[in-house]
């Protein structure tokens, strides 16, 4: 019996797809357009004779047998890396110090690092999560080798996209009807700090700050409980939270700008090939197709 062929691309795409958890968001880590991962993924499927994700409500889903192909795709790519290294060179070594806001963490760091992990088994990568504003100032001393920040003025660092700031709430506590206005906040000099309160002050909406914390827990804690409403990047909101949008009159909340999220890179850190490597990876993989 003849087997059908797992092309290493159509696996590429498959890893991809469940790294980024969605279509659009794997096209720009394999470098291709949706349209392009999407027929990868049919190809595979025909291949297989059994359907390896699911459409859902608000992510791409594992089916039994793609889960399971899964396990192999992820080793005959590390193998496919491991050829590579031994074919054209030693391997990559040394240590990359980064920095990331808890909220981009998971959205964006995550397919960043399995990417250059399965590509660069020998770079030792130290991680720090702490708010843009500090560390902005560690990469300016030299304490970090890289991060990636929402940028506090322009022309900081390599713009990769922007990030939307939207109000969140819980639909069952309905905080946003209270006057004043209770609202959650991070830490004095957050840039996401002042871009609640001068929209506020524009606004002329009362409000109070009922909560503060440098943390995203803490944030969503207060939210969660119906202290108060809150802003958060829109990738770090978690689905059982309510984005409030087109709330009745007399309640509607001041739209807020986007942040522009930045690969900022240390002066120290400019002879380091593993860092050069990070900074590709980060690069590559979160700039726009």
């Amino acid at each position: 019996m003849k087997y059908p062929d797992f092309q290493i691309d159509w696996l590429r795409a498959l890893v991809a797809v469940v790294d980024a958890g969605s279509l659009s968001a794997a096209a720009p880590v394999v470098h291709r357009s949706q349209s392009a991962v999407s027929m990868q993924i049919k190809k595979l499927e025909s291949a297989l004779g059994r359907a390896v994700l699911l459409r859902g409500p608000r992510h791409m889903e594992v089916t039994p047998a793609g889960a399971e192909l899964l396990v192999y795709a992820r080793r005959m790519l590390e193998l496919q890396s491991e050829t590579q290294n031994a074919m054209f060179g030693p391997e990559l070594a040394g240590r990359v110090r980064l920095g990331v806001p808890d909220d981009y963490a998971s959205t964006y760091l995550t397919p960043v690092l399995r990417s250059f992990a399965g590509r660069y088994k020998g770079v030792e990568i130290e991680l720090t999560c702490e708010q843009s504003t500090s560390l902005i100032p560690k990469i300016v001393r030299g304490e970090l080798d890289l991060a990636l920040v929402s940028r506090d003025k322009p022309q900081r660092g390599q713009l990769l996209f922007q990030e939307p700031l939207v109000w969140v709430g819980t639909a069952q506590h309905e905080a946003w009807r209270r006057d004043p206005l209770p609202i959650a906040v991070y830490e004095a000099g957050s840039m996401a700090r002042s871009a609640v309160l001068s929209s506020l002050a524009a606004r002329r909406r009362p409000y109070r700050i009922v909560y503060h914390s440098s943390s995203l827990a803490g944030q969503l804690a207060a939210v969660e409980s119906g202290l108060a409403v809150a802003v958060f990047t829109r990738c770090s909101v978690p689905a059982h939270l309510q984005v409030l949008q087109n709330l009745p009159a007399g309640f509607d909340l001041p739209k807020l700008k986007s942040m522009d999220v930045a690969a900022l890179r240390s002066k120290v850190s400019l002879r380091s090939p593993a860092v050069d490597a990070m900074y590709e990876q980060m690069v590559r993989t979160l700039s726009p197709a």
